[in-house]
């Protein structure tokens, strides 16, 4: 079986506008010497607006869909990845389409077992982490939960305004008022804020 011809390409990014891609292109040019690969193409990013915004990296994904690049070299994972979930993204979208990404760096390569265990591990971390959090949003609105006991029952509240209203008018305090209509204290001001401020 005929080997697979390289259609590689480059990619490397600077995080602000004074710094320069010379070491990462460098390095790289030096690796496909020794590989005796020929460079098909070469993306640079500059810094942007938003970590989102990389119209070099859509480009060449673009081509990679096309298969008119099989091959993406990068200097180091954080060059090329948003973040974990971003890079395990398009590690999978390379693996399932046939597209070898290599971090020279780190020495990934993922036309090697070790390089798709790496990736399989990322994925792991990956899960991890959206579990993590989670878990942090979770606990946060427990936390709110705990602090505000008229979370989640806005609607309730406020269709009481009526009965709060008529208490108020006898002269009722606000406490009072909470524990007869059973609503919290916050949502007894918040109805009597909203209908004329009454004290």
């Amino acid at each position: 079986m005929a080997q697979r011809q390289i259609k590689a390409a480059i990619y490397t990014r600077v995080s602000t506008n004074d710094q320069k891609t010379d070491m990462q292109t460098s390095e790289l040019h030096r690796y496909f010497k020794n590989q005796n690969w020929k460079i098909e193409a070469e993306f640079t990013e500059t810094a942007s607006g938003t970590k989102n915004d990389r119209p070099k990296r859509a480009e060449l994904l673009k081509l990679c869909r096309q298969k008119k690049i099989n091959t993406v070299v990068v200097w180091k994972l954080d060059r090329w990845g948003r973040s974990v979930q971003d890079l395990v993204t398009t590690l999978n979208e390379f693996r399932e389409t046939g597209i070898n990404f290599i971090s020279i760096t780190e020495a990934i390569d993922l036309s090697t077992p070790s390089g798709r265990a790496l990736a399989q591990m990322l994925a792991v971390f990956a899960e991890f982490q959206r579990e993590i959090i989670k878990e942090n949003v979770l606990a946060g609105q427990a936390r709110y939960r705990a602090d505000n006991d008229d979370w989640g029952r806005p609607a309730t509240a406020m269709a009481k305004s009526e009965q709060v209203l008529a208490l108020k008018a006898q002269r009722w305090p606000r406490k009072k008022i909470a524990a007869e209509v059973g609503i919290s204290t916050r949502s007894v001001s918040r109805i009597l804020k909203q209908h004329g401020g009454q004290s």
